[in-house]
């Protein structure tokens, strides 16, 4: 298998569709969370290479829950995910600690690549 991945997003369907997709292309998607907090404890227990994370989840916003993932889980690379622009995020991105954006949209195992190699 590939990379090892953690998808963090409120929407089960979202979370399954990219499951499917991911694991098509070689990875292996070892957890799946709904909140910011589930995904914290997710990323710590599974410790994935990757974190899918969400910029918009119930419980806070995605760029807080990617600055506590630099701390609590700093093995694992978390790339920030939107349906929206990413140019609406200014530099959140960066500031956050996340190693790149995607749109959800464009979401793959290339581009997940990209950003990490």
């Amino acid at each position: 298998m590939g990379r090892t991945v953690l998808i963090v997003d409120d929407h089960g369907a979202f979370r399954a569709s990219a499951r499917l997709l991911l694991e098509k292309q070689g990875l292996e998607v070892v957890g799946e969370a709904e909140t910011g907090a589930a995904g914290l404890r997710a990323a710590v227990e599974l410790a994935p290479e990757v974190v899918l994370l969400d910029v918009q989840l119930p419980d806070g916003d995605g760029f807080e829950v990617a600055a506590r993932l630099a701390e609590l889980a700093p093995g694992s690379s978390v790339v920030l995910i939107s349906s929206r622009d990413r140019s609406e995020f200014g530099s959140l991105v960066r500031e956050s600690g996340a190693r790149g954006f995607l749109p959800k949209a464009e979401i793959s195992a290339g581009r997940i690549s990209s950003l990490l190699d």
